[in-house]
């Protein structure tokens, strides 16, 4: 699999990553092991988890894997989150020193490994961005962290951060930004993908086939074991599956009959080869969906 600098830093990274959002839920951790030695074997490096996926558990599934030796911890390139959690049932940000540097000592201890590759804030806090900028510098010269990147972050946030840490010698620079996009989610056009590229981070877009509507599966109803099916990601695909979402599956469809490649296919590349990204986020939860998307290595949307 071929290989992409993550903006202006030295990080090399796979062009596609693999996400762990449904490890630990919805992804089992045999199919979790079985994706993983498929995406290695394929040339992948880039594995995107988070502290907060699954209550920790995809950060466990990963740990164990490489102490089991189904993949050499050196063939990783592993980019965890944190300050975003479940706290009593609720959605809870909290990106002060103190919850920053608890989430990274926990996520060290799960995945096994004495760093990350990289270390992004989940989101934008109420502590103030001095603050979680500062942890990430004490991680950074601690050792812990060999760099750093912001997730969820509108245009001027990143922008903060990014500037903020560029305006002093010695402060661990953002390289990177990850943020949804694909047909179905192409606000960050708008901003946010302008930012990045004047910033000079790399760009990681999630969800890159429109949390799996663009595959075209949803078309006639919701299968059963889809994650609109599901009680944890129900809430997460229905926004996609809204009367103005049809118009860009069917194009996706027709376009990929006249390509003769899937739906999911032209969704991805469509991603991959646009301006500025560095590598799109693969939510597969099977080895043949995933073997769908690395057939792509070789292809590419025609300019129309």
């Amino acid at each position: 699999m071929r290989r992409r600098s993550v903006g202006a830093s030295g990080l090399q990274v796979s062009w596609l990553g693999l996400g762990t959002l449904t490890w630990g839920r919805e992804t089992r951790p045999e199919d979790a092991r079985a994706l993983l030695r498929r995406f290695v074997a394929a040339g992948g490096s880039l594995v995107d988890t988070a502290a907060a996926y699954a209550g920790g558990d995809a950060e466990r599934i990963i740990g164990r894997l490489i102490r089991a030796g189904d993949v050499a911890r050196d063939d990783l390139v592993i980019a965890t989150k944190a300050g975003f959690g479940i706290r009593d049932g609720r959605r809870t940000v909290d990106t002060s020193r103190t919850a920053l540097l608890a989430d990274l000592r926990e996520s060290l201890r799960r995945l096994g490994t004495d760093h990350i590759d990289l270390w992004q804030l989940h989101a934008w806090g109420q502590a103030p961005i001095e603050e979680s900028l500062a942890a990430i510098d004490t991680a950074v010269v601690a050792g812990d962290v060999r760099y750093a990147g912001v997730s969820n972050f509108v245009a001027w946030q990143t922008a903060q951060a990014a500037t903020w840490q560029a305006a002093f010698p010695g402060r661990a620079p953002i390289c990177s930004a990850q943020v949804e996009y694909s047909l179905l989610a192409r606000r960050a056009e708008v901003e946010v993908i302008p930012a990045v590229r004047a910033l000079g981070l790399g760009l990681l877009p999630w969800s890159p086939v429109g949390r799996g509507v663009l595959t075209g599966k949803y078309r006639t109803g919701i299968p059963r074991g889809s994650r609109a099916a599901s009680e944890h990601f129900s809430w997460f695909v229905e926004p996609y599956l809204e009367p103005r979402s049809r118009a860009v599956v069917e194009a996706v469809v027709t376009a990929a009959e006249g390509l003769d490649l899937e739906p999911a296919q032209v969704a991805l590349l469509w991603v991959r080869d646009a301006p500025g990204v560095t590598a799109p986020l693969l939510g597969a939860r099977t080895v043949a969906q995933l073997e769908t998307y690395l057939a792509c290595e070789d292809l590419a949307l025609p300019e129309e």
